[in-house]
């Protein structure tokens, strides 16, 4: 078995008994969102025939028509795609963007600047130039910031929204490399109810990192549309590709005729045999997540005990799945990611270096040894090497191999921590 550093073993029996309450209130959110998803896999009949491969065009293709349904359910929307055709959660979210804004609408993004690699899409500060961005379409974008406390400045939305003029009202839930929270559905429900209230402009969700975290999800409140990644929290680490959108179904309707083609929209589009693997996926889905969860807890506690700052802390109320710790010094950020992929089932013997990443302004050092390159429901951690030296930890398919790898993880820190005693 492993052998770890007593320091280590003590802290991670600790680090447990610290977070058993909010394993507790973990374990409730999983069963219930687990057994939504099996009442939708009953209510909608799914069969053994519909993992049948199809090609070509695809027409009526049984199990692409029957998952979309099962995933709606599951989620609390009218309608879904989920497909393999989507490359990545990016290209989902462009798909959905460009599948309903149109020349001269306004999108309002209301959770401050949106993540790097959506920067492009949009258009923003110059991104995406001769690309075919949305704002070289002649989409207008505007952002209100997060107030000091990294949350929604809902008075400010309200006032803007007020003034008319807005198509789409659009938020990030999970936080990417920010410190910020993660959005609750009770505060995506405000914004949509702010804006029922005020105008008859649409509301968009990124709910990358956010699926199966609570009981609900945003279409469960009534946003317009969502959309995210198959292989983050919705593919259960099952999915080898692929990304879904779901909410309205006219939207969603519109958003097929970008996936594909006018007039064609969801009726083409073969399966080739991957059926199977996001029935599975999006069934692995709520379990998988709940394990993850448990991850990012006990990564808390541990790091907590440690003297490190953690966020979200213990016990805090958690809407993705993304754990950051503040580190403090760029040789225990780079340590702990060292550390994190000794403890990998894939890659477990490579040493993660900090490089120098396209799209970023500091290097960045990433730990991932997934099945599914890429896959961020696996467990993976990530950050680029500036202050104040916080690491990004996401995912985990089971919390006991997980827990090793943080260990490894908290060992190489303390490692780098003794070293830098000795100077």
């Amino acid at each position: 078995m492993f052998h770890f550093d007593n320091r280590v073993e003590k802290l991670a029996d600790e680090a447990l008994k610290t977070a058993k309450e909010e394993f507790n209130r973990i374990d409730s959110i999983t069963e219930y969102n687990q057994q939504k998803m099996l009442k939708a896999f009953i209510d909608n009949g799914v069969s053994e025939a519909m993992f049948a491969e199809s090609t070509g065009y695809g027409y009526n293709d049984r199990g692409r028509e029957v998952i979309d349904r099962v995933f709606a359910q599951a989620v609390g929307a009218e309608d879904s795609m989920v497909r393999h055709n989507f490359t990545c959660g990016t290209h989902t979210l462009a798909v959905a963007l460009f599948g309903v804004l149109r020349p001269g609408d306004t999108m309002l993004c209301v959770t401050g600047l949106p993540y790097d690699t959506i920067q492009p899409v949009i258009g923003i500060d110059g991104k995406g130039s001769g690309m075919g961005s949305l704002t070289e379409c002649g989409v207008k974008y505007e952002q209100i910031d997060l107030n000091e406390k990294g949350e929604i400045d809902f008075a400010t939305v309200e006032k803007r929204l007020e003034r008319g003029g807005v198509k789409m009202v659009y938020l990030q839930r999970s936080r990417g490399y920010s410190l910020r929270p993660s959005l609750s559905v009770a505060n995506i429900k405000k914004v949509i109810d702010i804006t029922r209230k005020t105008c008859d402009a649409m509301v968009m969700v990124d709910n990358c990192y956010g699926e199966w975290t609570e009981t609900i999800e945003p279409t469960d409140v009534g946003a317009d549309l969502m959309a995210g990644s198959l292989i983050k929290n919705p593919g259960g680490g099952i999915a080898k590709t692929g990304g879904y959108i779901a909410g309205k179904k006219e939207y969603v309707e519109l958003c097929s005729y970008r996936l594909t083609t006018p007039g064609l929209g969801r009726e083409v589009g073969c399966t080739l045999g991957h059926s199977r693997e996001l029935f599975m996926g999006i069934f692995n889905g709520p379990h998988v997540v709940g394990e993850a969860l448990k991850v990012a807890a006990f990564t808390s506690a541990l790091f907590t005990l440690m003297g490190f700052d953690p966020t979200p802390s213990v016990g805090e109320t958690r809407h993705d799945i993304i754990q950051a710790v503040r580190l403090v010094k760029e040789e225990n950020l780079i340590a702990f990611c060292q550390g994190l992929q000794k403890g990998s089932p894939i890659d477990s013997f490579v040493v993660p270096e900090p490089w120098d990443m396209p799209g970023y302004d500091s290097k960045v050092i990433m730990a991932a040894g997934a099945f599914t390159l890429g896959s961020s429901i696996e467990l993976s951690a990530d950050a680029p090497l500036r202050e104040p030296y916080a690491v990004w930890l996401q995912g985990g398919l089971n919390f006991h191999s997980g827990k090793v790898a943080v260990m490894y993880a908290a060992e190489e820190v303390l490692k780098a921590l003794d070293k830098q005693g000795e100077k």
